[in-house]
């Protein structure tokens, strides 16, 4: 088998003039998606503490409910000492 000759460095494709108006181009994509993940960054950051506040909301009506629920209890044994 022979050996293989180095390739050649290539040289990159020279810039064509439009370059600035491509390069323009994908900034202000860039900025646009940017922008939207701001906004839907921002919403989330709401749904968040919207849930987190609902969650301490049925925490405590579950503790409430659990306490009100003890008392009742609570309550049964005593009327059944009292008859006893």
């Amino acid at each position: 088998m022979a050996p293989r000759e180095p390739q050649k460095a290539r040289r990159s494709a020279p810039r064509k003039k439009n370059a600035p108006a491509q390069l323009a181009s994908a900034v202000e994509r860039l900025e646009s998606r940017l922008s939207a993940l701001q906004s839907e960054r921002d919403t989330l950051k709401a749904d968040l503490k919207a849930a987190l506040a609902r969650i301490g909301e049925l925490e405590a009506a579950q503790t409430d409910a659990a306490n009100r629920i003890d008392w009742v209890i609570d309550s049964l044994h005593n009327v059944l000492e009292d008859k006893a």
